[in-house]
């Protein structure tokens, strides 16, 4: 009797599995079609439409998420309706569409050129900070006097002139002064004008048009952006206390 009721289970055991093997398949299948679906009216509806890079289900029945780049559209099971905007999780109040494009946009900090930034060595500098600023960026310098603060960290800022004509310039005078990183702390945190680059120097000042090429592609809109060793990143400027923390959250993970 025990060996008829364990061979009966083994068989409602491959019964079940098989069953779900045939479910998953059948919602690969479909997803395969709505995502044929959704290209298709797309392509002959908007053909001005970027090319789309992902079509992927989102938890919400129905609603497919399109990736373009790092750029998030929405859209039913036809293509019939795009739309745009943030997704929230009301039982958790997530925003998935931000946690999403925060995904996409991590930067991975090992890939990035160094020999681009201004270079600061405080302590051993063991651990890694990134730093895109502007030089005439207000929350860039008050933050700039609590990097000061930060112990064994080697903190790599580039120069990102988003604010005007003036930022370009200025940013342009300190790469381009005998002392690059001594030129951008006086400037930023004592006022000190940087000297004016003269005509004709010989500067590499194509630095600046590469790190506003970085910034389009991580989608860095407003300085400072602060970008930790995982690949985080947290916009605008944050207490010493803070810093410290994601430091330590980020040398975890990575």
């Amino acid at each position: 009797m025990n060996a008829f009721i364990a061979r009966a289970s083994q068989a409602a055991q491959r019964a079940s599995a098989a069953a779900l093997i045939g479910t998953l398949a059948l919602a690969a299948t479909m997803a395969q079609a709505d995502e044929a679906a959704i290209r298709k009216t797309l392509t002959d509806r908007m053909p001005q439409l970027p090319k789309i890079d992902e079509i992927s289900k989102t938890p919400v029945p129905g609603i497919y998420e399109l990736r373009i780049g790092t750029d998030i559209l929405y859209s039913d099971e036809t293509g019939a309706y795009l739309f745009e905007g943030a997704m929230l999780d009301t039982k958790t109040q997530t925003d998935l569409t931000k946690a999403r494009v925060d995904k996409l946009t991590m930067i991975d900090v090992a890939s990035l050129p160094l020999k681009d930034a201004l270079v600061f060595k405080q302590g051993t500098g063991l651990r890694k900070l990134v730093v895109f600023a502007d030089p005439n960026c207000g929350y860039c310098k008050r933050i700039e006097r609590d990097l000061l603060a930060l112990k064994d960290v080697t903190i790599y800022t580039y120069l990102l002139p988003i604010l005007g004509p003036d930022s370009n310039v200025k940013s342009r005078d300190i790469w381009c002064a005998k002392d690059a990183s001594k030129a951008w702390r006086a400037w930023m945190i004592d006022g000190v004008t940087p000297p004016k680059q003269a005509q004709g120097d010989k500067c590499d000042t194509a630095v600046l048009d590469r790190n506003l090429a970085i910034g389009r592609k991580y989608k860095i809109n407003g300085t400072p952006a602060v970008v930790f060793e995982d690949g985080t990143r947290s916009p605008g400027a944050m207490p010493l206390e803070r810093i410290e923390e994601r430091m330590k959250e980020a040398s975890k993970k990575s």
